[in-house]
């Protein structure tokens, strides 16, 4: 029979539900979660792993004789691969013995799940002194890539999926919050239990494994609420929007004004793209590297009036970015954004990216977020382990 305890003190009100909803939002999205912190964690160090191995490909030797024109190399690159969908950019170096970077990329929008929405992703790269192509990878097959889009969105299409990622990320948040609730100890005594594993007496493995759940949880918690409401940014607007207004004092950030090409009746100049990075040479030398649009096209499909140059203030990053706008048929300069004139809501829509992946801390806080995204790899394992053996030791009683 089951003994009774009449002097057991009452749980808190907010501890019981606490309790309750930790358990249900993790047996209903514990799977998600433990799919994306590990498609998390494994894609941190990807650009110092694909870099390495790609090492070969992206350095050239610098010749003394000045690059040879990009309308060239472009024209080149798409002889040689033969593909029936255009070049979408070209990424430049500052660094001179740094190659170009080519790009092809096509979206269906109507395609259900990754390998149908994404035509094509392939990067070439190229050297600019001699026009040879040093090395084609076919992006849309990468590791990285498929990590990346299991981690947003299942490998669904990404328009939808990530709602399906969003929603148990959203509860997962709550699931942080309510841990943190349920670990919090009532007094001094009880604390020091909390903050390390007390193992000298324990035998079992299923005090190990709560102890695993509890402490490690605790720690990772505060690190994991940040890696998650960066990761719904992307996600919801509504969250993005919060973001501008706390930011900015707007909800919206502001619109870029479209500039119209004052030499439009012009022939367009065969050298347009080679007149933009020699400007942005010029005007940013001592940033990392810089992207033009070869298509007419950006990121999202729709139609560019002009030229709009992304600039990289730094080698893995994103957060420090600029902007210049130049004519479409004369190369001429119409507009300049630099990184210090965006407000805050505008910088941190840069930066988000970089905070979510731990690269905007540099190394330090890519070692961080990839010890607490084990963690919270863990987390569903360690907790389901939890209740499983009470759902045995239930079973038991009479």
């Amino acid at each position: 029979m089951k003994k009774k305890h009449p002097h057991k003190k009452k749980v808190s009100f907010t501890k019981k539900w606490s309790a309750k909803l930790h358990l249900w939002f993790g047996l209903s999205v514990g799977i998600i979660v433990f799919i994306v912190s590990l498609t998390g964690t494994l894609y941190v160090f990807k650009d110092e792993i694909q870099n390495s191995l790609r090492k070969e490909a992206m350095y050239v030797k610098e010749i003394t004789a000045s690059p040879l024109s990009i309308a060239i190399l472009k024209e080149k690159v798409s002889l040689e691969l033969n593909e029936k969908f255009p070049l979408n950019a070209v990424e430049i170096s500052l660094d001179k013995n740094r190659s170009y970077r080519f790009s092809y990329y096509e979206k269906n929008k109507k395609g259900w799940n990754y390998f149908e929405e994404v035509k094509i992703n392939k990067l070439v790269y190229v050297d600019q002194y001699t026009g040879k192509i040093l090395a084609v990878y076919n992006e849309k097959y990468n590791f990285f890539n498929i990590l990346k889009y299991i981690h947003w969105s299942l490998l669904l299409n990404s328009e939808w999926g990530k709602y399906v990622v969003g929603i148990p990320t959203v509860l997962f948040i709550f699931m942080l919050i309510t841990g943190i609730v349920l670990w919090w100890p009532k007094n001094k005594k009880a604390r020091k239990g909390r903050f390390w594993f007390s193992w000298e007496n324990v035998k079992t493995w299923k005090r190990k494994n709560y102890d695993l759940h509890n402490v490690l949880g605790f720690y990772a918690s505060f690190f994991a609420l940040l890696i998650s409401i960066t990761g719904i940014y992307f996600a919801y607007p509504y969250v993005k929007n919060t973001f501008n207004l706390a930011l900015s004092g707007s909800l919206e950030q502001p619109k870029e004004k479209e500039i119209k090409s004052p030499d439009s009746l012009m022939a367009k100049n065969p050298s347009v793209y080679d007149l933009t990075a020699q400007e942005t040479r010029k005007l940013y030398a001592h940033s990392s590297s810089f992207r033009i649009p070869l298509n007419g096209k950006n990121k999202k499909g729709k139609e560019l009036k002009n030229i709009p140059v992304t600039i990289y203030g730094e080698e893995g990053r994103f957060s420090e970015r600029s902007s210049l706008v130049f004519d479409n048929y004369s190369g001429k300069l119409l507009a300049e954004k630099p990184h210090q004139k965006l407000n805050n809501a505008e910088k941190y829509a840069n930066a988000n990216y970089d905070i979510h992946t731990g690269s905007y801390f540099g190394l330090f806080g890519k070692i961080l977020w990839f010890i607490t995204g084990l963690i919270c790899t863990s987390l569903p394992v360690t907790g389901f382990l939890v209740w499983w053996g009470k759902q045995k030791k239930q079973g038991k009683k009479i």
